[in-house]
Order: C-alpha cells, then sequence, then structure tokens
C-alpha cells in the first residue's frame, strides 16, 4: 500500500511534468498549471491533492525519473523526505542507509535531521562512506562507521549543569534501541557494567557491544566531564583484558570508545600510540546541534587535513 502511493505520485509528476508541461521548465505557467489542477483534484479526490503535493510529485519525478529505480522499502513520506535534499550524494546516502537498515520515516527524519551524514565525513571521505552504503566495501577501520560527535537528543535529558555517569549509563540503557541506530550499522548490545577481575581487583566496563562489520568487541566508557588521559589509559586496560581474555582467534582487536562532553585532540594524539586504531574519543551532544554549527565542524576538519596533507607532502619532497 505504501509503495502503491510512491508509484502514484511518481506517475503523477510524470504526467504533470511531460504531458502538461511538455516537459519544459516555464516556472510561472508550471505554477498556474499545478493550482489548477490541485483544484480540480482537490474537489474529486480530497486533500491528497492540493498544490504542495503536486509540485513535490513533480520534484519527485524530476529527481527519480526512472520508475524501476524507485526502491519498495521506502514510503512516500521518505521520499518526501530524500528529495528535499539538494546534494545526490548526501540524498543517496540517506537512500540507501533507509532500505539497508530497515529504517521507518521517522529513523530516516531523525538521521537526516542530527546530520548522520555529515558527521561521519568529519572522520572519513564522502567515497568511503559511500561505499560502505552501496555494500561496495566493509568497514575496516572504527571511523568508518562511528560518529563524531554522537547525538544523543533521544535520551530526553533536562539541561543542567553536569550529570553523574550512572545517570547517563542509565538513560542509554532505556533507550537502548535508539542508541543502537545512532552508534550505526552492525552493533549488538552485550553487557552493561562488565565485571572485568585482574588478580585480586575489580573493574567494571561501563558499556560492551560486538560490532558483526568488524568483527569485534566493543567497549565504551562514559565520561561527563573532558576527557584526561588517566581516562584514555583506563579504556586502553579494558581494550587489552578482552583482546586476551574475551577475543576470539579468528576476531580482530577490540576497539575502545570514550564517550565525553569535551576532548582535548592533540593530547588525545600525544596519549596514544601513532599507529592507534582501537582507541577512539568520541564527542557526545545531548541536543541537536544547529545545521551552521555541525557545517562549521566539517569545513574546520577539512582544512585541518588540507594542511596535514600540505606538511606532508613538503616533507617528503
Amino acid at each position: 500500500m505504501d509503495f502503491c502511493r510512491v508509484q502514484m505520485y511518481w506517475n503523477l509528476g510524470k504526467r504533470i511534468f511531460e504531458e502538461e508541461q511538455q516537459g519544459k521548465e516555464r516556472a510561472d505557467y508550471g505554477t498556474y498549471l499545478i493550482k489548477n489542477l490541485a483544484s480540480t483534484l482537490e474537489s474529486e479526490y480530497g486533500s491528497g491533492f492540493g498544490v504542495r503535493q503536486l509540485e513535490q510529485s513533480r520534484q519527485f519525478y524530476r529527481i527519480y525519473p526512472i520508475a524501476n529505480a524507485l526502491r519498495s522499502q521506502l514510503n512516500w513520506t521518505q521520499y518526501r523526505l530524500l528529495i528535499q535534499i539538494s546534494d545526490p550524494s548526501k540524498r543517496e546516502y540517506y537512500e540507501l542507509e533507509s532500505v539497508n537498515n530497515g529504517w521507518t520515516a521517522r529513523e530516516t527524519e531523525r538521521q537526516i535531521d542530527s546530520m548522520l551524514y555529515e558527521r561521519l565525513l568529519m572522520s572519513n571521505d564522502k567515497e568511503k562512506v559511500l561505499s560502505v552504503a552501496r555494500k561496495e566495501r566493509i568497514p575496516e577501520n572504527p571511523t568508518d562507521i562511528i560518529k563524531d560527535p554522537m547525538i544523543l537528543e533521544f535520551l530526553g535529558l533536562e539541561r543542567k549543569a553536569e550529570y553523574y555517569e550512572k545517570d547517563l549509563e542509565s538513560a542509554l540503557i532505556d533507550h537502548l534501541q535508539q542508541f543502537l541506530l545512532e552508534l550505526g550499522n552492525g552493533f549488538s548490545f552485550i553487557a552493561r557494567q562488565k565485571r572485568l577481575l585482574i588478580e585480586d581487583d575489580e573493574y567494571f566496563a561501563d558499556l560492551v557491544f560486538y560490532n558483526r562489520l568488524l568483527r569485534c568487541f566493543v567497549v565504551i566508557e562514559l565520561k561527563t566531564k573532558k576527557l584526561t588521559h588517566e581516562d584514555l589509559g583506563q579504556l586502553q586496560m579494558y581494550v587489552n583484558y578482552f583482546d586476551r581474555n574475551e577475543k576470539l582467534p579468528d576476531e580482530n582487536p577490540t576497539i575502545g570508545i570514550l564517550l565525553c562532553t569535551a576532548k582535548n585532540d592533540e593530547m588525545v594524539k600525544m596519549t596514544l600510540p601513532k599507529d592507534n586504531k582501537t582507541i577512539l574519543a568520541s564527542k557526545y551532544e545531548l541536543y541537536l546541534p544547529s545545521e551552521e554549527t555541525l557545517k562549521a565542524e566539517v569545513e574546520k576538519l577539512a582544512n585541518a587535513q588540507e594542511k596535514y596533507a600540505e606538511l606532508t607532502d613538503g616533507e617528503q619532497k
């Protein structure tokens, strides 16, 4: 039924553009035409054929001109969200991920609003992000799927100066389904406050997951303050424990993620080995950041990467 609606609006858009407008842009005439069509169709079929719906139908056909390319897994609400995205690569990413992960319209909207695509680009490049979505390659590194920052607005926590780590942990467990969606593809929940016994000393890892794409354990430590080098050392110990006591021989090394409210990227780099691929620090936001804020972060990262590439080229020469 949902896909029938998609096909109906696609055919409606095709007729408006090809038969009524004869394939010509003619914006003024098109607007006049749609108003007349909406008046006729609404009087006969109801409110689903107003001016806005007809304009969206025409736009839908223009963006997706091949009927066979329409995806039966997506409904009209999801396609309405997709046609509002002007960047073709970004639109393709959300289309593919909605299908691959069986997202509902609400989940698709949430991922677009939280700028999932832009956040992945902050730690990766466009072709890698798209190739994973197209299933052309399996993620090899944590940065292929793990986001920085992570957006945890679904926790619904009140705005206040600070939280206890146990409060944040409890909220994440209470909203585990949404947290798995935010974490990304392939995550399964394993344990909360996992007890690690090292000789006579007990330690407890906040959250433990398994990622079937990366084929490894993922240990997450929660910090409601700025990250310190002691926090990194603690997480490194947890990662070593899992590698030596839990990991099977054919599985990949354990990944550790420190979720924190703020971090000093240079301190993280200085604390960890140069070839580090298993310890990640990711900032989290309890509220949706503005589009301008995230775009500024993406641009900042791109500039930093350009400068690093220039320095590297200069050293090699």
